[in-house]
């Protein structure tokens, strides 16, 4: 099976210090910053990279993809 974005923005997530907290409704998941509490959903049926980007921006990554 096709992974997509799922694991790098999880790994990216992970390294920037969120995290997870819990499912969410449906195939998302909830990540949470463990200072700031910045409260993040990411799908785990992530395929665009679009999204992708959009999520690692919310949790001030920048542009990643």
């Amino acid at each position: 099976m096709v992974d997509g974005y799922y694991t790098a923005i999880r790994q990216a997530l992970v390294k920037a210090g969120f995290e997870y907290v819990g499912n969410a409704k449906g195939s998302h998941e909830k990540w949470q910053h463990a200072e700031t509490g910045k409260l993040l959903l990411v799908p785990r049926n992530l395929k665009s990279r679009h999204t992708a980007n959009a999520i690692a921006k919310d949790a001030g990554l920048g542009k990643l993809f």
